[in-house]
């Protein structure tokens, strides 16, 4: 059976930097489309050209090697010709293939926002699509509060969109602006518009103010759209936009879609797409998303004893699509949920071999529960969860002994005459027979004492070298100043891996410095080191 192409169209560059807390470079920028042209994204919408200089700037060049490159504005102004409008000069005096037009296609807002009349605002669609395909440029219109407009003036709505059409638009997209239409409005609306303007000629632009972006984009494929609008990881205005990063699986992977359309993005570069999304957020400095559909951490993470025992026999008992299908992998975690199955399956993701009757994996489980019940939580910290088993199997050497280690905190007034914290640490500690002591000043106890721990070790100084914190979270239970805190770090080396440690104490110092000690140990285990 032929199946229908399906077109994609990243609007992360544009609608995405809208995004409160986002603000793209022009490497980032740069760096963003060269990840969406590898994945074989077939639009790549890289801003508002005249908007802003960075935009401007990103335009004199085509960023794109396989994606059509798209730049968005507003249609002609009304009261003069589009060959006279400078916004619109400035989109065809771009490097961009595909002009992205946006209109008002709901008659309250073609009154109120831009002052003109309906006729008006027909004639600057028609006017500014035309002007653009005169140029040999692709256009497509953003029909700006479509399902709003549609709902109050049917009627003008359709008008805008046939206009459009008419005038030679490769696509006329109905957008959600507000995001406040539900899928079933979307499905009868979509299915309306679809009897007056070709399916192969509709795009659809969801916003996730609702929670629905992703559902409305699925049901107005199935009403006949056949371009399809989004972001990476849900970015954009508000609440975001519709997210490609759960659309574009699901549509390579259900086969409800998988058996009717293709699209452009191959299940070999589906294999990367959690790398992507990670990528993606490390680039904003945004921690991702572990509970993300398809790419997020715990995407396949079985916590349940039952279920991870279901799991292991068959992993289709819960999981909807295979992990690797999407660059993601299973984990059974550890908690005092657990069961033996979850012990033996983390453990065997670790590599730590181990027969299931052996006497030390109910232990381990008991070690396990014990702990969590004082407040710690090796679901999020596999480096310790890994070091309390190995040491329980007795693999882990005796690196070193920490005799001691203070922390002081004080005010001090600078030369500007500015008063500032300043913190200092000392550890003293023993490696074989040598007696170190290490001072640190950092910005903060927890960094001070982290640079003071790892700022001689002797021997295995040099296995440490590249060890990095990352991260570190604090979670305090049982409120109160006697609370006790959990502390969670994480830790990366030059290698990009990444490992996380926890510690838990009433003292929130001790608590830190237990996570920075199982980092270190975790580390030299991992190098090697004897």
């Amino acid at each position: 059976m032929t199946r229908e192409r399906l077109y994609l169209f990243d609007t992360t560059l544009r609608d995405g930097a809208q995004t409160t807390g986002v603000d793209f470079s022009l490497d980032d920028k740069r760096q963003i489309a060269h990840l969406l042209d590898e994945l074989g994204i077939d639009y790549i919408e890289g801003g508002y050209p005249g908007a802003n200089p960075m935009d401007t700037e990103f335009f004199k060049e085509k960023r794109t090697r396989k994606a059509k490159f798209a730049a968005f504005g507003m249609t002609k102004r009304a009261g003069r010709s589009a060959a006279n409008d400078p916004g619109v000069a400035g989109l065809l005096d771009t490097q961009a293939d595909t002009i992205t037009f946006v209109a008002k296609t709901w008659d309250y807002h073609v009154h109120v926002a831009l002052g003109t009349t309906l006729d008006e605002n027909l004639d600057s669609i028609a006017d500014s699509i035309k002007l653009a395909r005169s140029h040999g440029r692709e256009a497509i219109l953003d029909c700006e509060h479509f399902f709003d407009g549609y709902k109050a003036n049917p009627a003008y709505a359709l008008q805008c969109a046939q206009t459009a059409h008419e005038s030679g638009a490769r696509w006329i997209v109905l957008c959600d602006t507000n995001g406040g239409t539900l899928p079933h409005e979307v499905s009868r609306i979509v299915s309306e518009v679809a009897k007056h303007i070709p399916g192969s000629h509709l795009g659809i632009h969801t916003h996730n103010d609702t929670e629905n972006a992703v559902a409305n984009s699925l049901a107005a494929i199935d009403a006949g759209v056949r371009h399809v609008q989004g972001t990476l990881n849900g970015l954009g205005e508000r609440c975001g936009n519709a997210n490609l990063v759960s659309l574009i699986p699901t549509l390579l992977l259900k086969s409800e879609y998988a058996d009717r359309f293709e699209i452009n993005v191959s299940k070999e570069r589906l294999a990367g797409l959690t790398k992507l999304s990670h990528a993606f957020d490390e680039l904003l400095n945004r921690r991702p998303n572990r509970h993300a559909p398809y790419v997020g951490a715990s995407a396949f993470a079985t916590k349940a004893g039952i279920h991870a025992s279901a799991v292991l026999k068959d992993p289709r008992t819960y999981e909807h699509v295979e992990p690797e299908s999407v660059g993601n992998q299973r984990r059974v975690l550890v908690s005092d949920q657990a069961g033996k199955s979850n012990i033996l399956s983390e453990l065997e993701r670790l590599g730590v071999a181990i027969e299931k009757n052996d006497p030390r994996v109910g232990r381990l489980l008991d070690e396990v529960k014990e702990r969590e019940s004082l407040g710690y939580a090796f679901e999020g910290a596999d480096a310790s969860f890994e070091l309390l088993a190995r040491r329980i199997l007795g693999q882990v050497p005796d690196y070193f002994d920490v005799e001691r280690f203070t922390v002081n905190v004080e005010q001090r007034r600078g030369d500007d005459g500015q008063i500032a914290s300043i913190s200092q640490a000392v550890v003293k500690l023993h490696v074989d027979d040598q007696v170190m002591i290490s001072v640190a000043e950092g910005n903060g106890p927890v960094n001070a004492l982290d640079l003071a721990l790892r700022k001689d070790l002797g021997k295995y100084q040099r296995y440490i070298e590249d060890l990095e914190l990352r991260d570190y979270r604090v979670r305090v239970f049982q409120g109160g100043t006697d609370a006790v805190t959990r502390v969670l770090i994480e830790f990366g080396e030059a290698d990009d891996a990444r490992w996380s440690t926890v510690g838990v104490s009433a003292n929130i110092i001790e608590a830190s410095f237990q996570a920075l000690l199982d980092a270190v140990v975790y580390k030299l285990y991992k190098s090697g080191a004897v």
